[in-house]
């Protein structure tokens, strides 16, 4: 980037954290807000400016980038820091919502006088770091320029759905592409539970695929977690998973298309949330298999 702008960035879990880095290293003013401030003081040491409340971080931004909870989070929030806001500011909307919390955001968005942005992200704790994250977004192509910039500081690419934020593209493709790394997620984790059950190596079930039409990278990353016990620091963490699979169901049924493996995962989520692994990475639903954490 050769020019700079005032980047807000409400939310510095995982991920807002990380693209927050990226934005300051880019060269952008960063003011960073998040209802833990003690999750948003280590990006002092990066040149990011902490706000005590969303307010103080979106005023006078020229992009405010939202990646929290959940839509009504987000919703919430900007409430929060409406006072603040200028009028014309993109707003980047990063946090995966429904398709009716989108519509409410955009919504909120005119009445305020934003550009809106429906840009959700893939990608998790690494690909976040490294800026390697891949922007999926609908917008405006006349203000396309405030927030190209922004992308390009977090993502490798960015990939561009439609030009109506409000009618929520990026999120729909966003929303249908979890829909596969939760399925995929979820049937690593039984089929390490099931080899464990059978007393089955888990290795001669790799070598038995290894190389085929069933072998896949992302089996072998998730699977290594759970057999390296490597669960903490989360990539993307239960909880979040579990909102995730749950909105996938909604969709689906607001659609008149039934979900079962969503819906199955969403339990499973939820199970292992229950057992305590909440904040472990999503690989850890495989322990929903189990009434008790197995042992060795």
């Amino acid at each position: 980037m050769t020019d700079t702008r005032t980047v807000s960035v409400l939310g510095t879990g995982i991920m807002g954290a990380a693209m927050a880095r990226n934005l300051a290293k880019a060269g952008n003013t960063v003011r960073v807000w998040n209802r833990t401030r003690a999750k948003a003081e280590p990006l002092a040491a990066d040149g990011a400016h902490i706000a005590d409340t969303p307010a103080d971080a979106v005023r006078d931004a020229d992009v405010v980038l939202t990646m929290l909870y959940d839509g009504g989070t987000v919703l919430e929030v900007m409430r929060e820091a409406a006072p603040g806001l200028r009028s014309g500011a993109a707003w980047v909307q990063s946090t995966t919502a429904g398709l009716e919390s989108v519509g409410e955001l955009a919504a909120f968005a005119r009445e305020h006088g934003l550009v809106f942005y429906d840009a959700p992200v893939l990608g998790t704790r690494q690909p976040a770091e490294a800026g390697q994250l891949t922007v999926l977004a609908a917008g405006p192509v006349e203000d396309r320029d405030a927030v190209t910039p922004v992308f390009d500081a977090v993502g490798a690419r960015t990939v561009w759905t439609g030009e109506d934020g409000a009618a929520a593209s990026a999120t729909r493709l966003k929303l249908v592409t979890n829909s596969w790394v939760i399925a995929a997620t979820a049937a690593a984790g039984e089929v390490l539970a099931l080899a464990k059950a059978l007393d089955v190596d888990p290795q001669n079930f790799f070598d038995l695929i290894a190389e085929g039409p069933l072998d896949m990278g992302y089996l072998h990353a998730k699977a290594g977690l759970i057999l390296n016990d490597q669960l903490s620091p989360a990539s993307f963490a239960v909880a979040t998973a579990e909102k995730d699979a749950r909105l996938i169901v909604q969709a689906g049924e607001q659609h008149g298309v039934r979900l079962d493996v969503a819906a199955a995962s969403a339990a499973r989520f939820a199970r292992a949330a229950a057992q305590g692994h909440a904040d472990e990475d999503m690989a850890a639903a495989y322990f929903a298999s189990f009434d008790e954490k197995p042992a060795g």
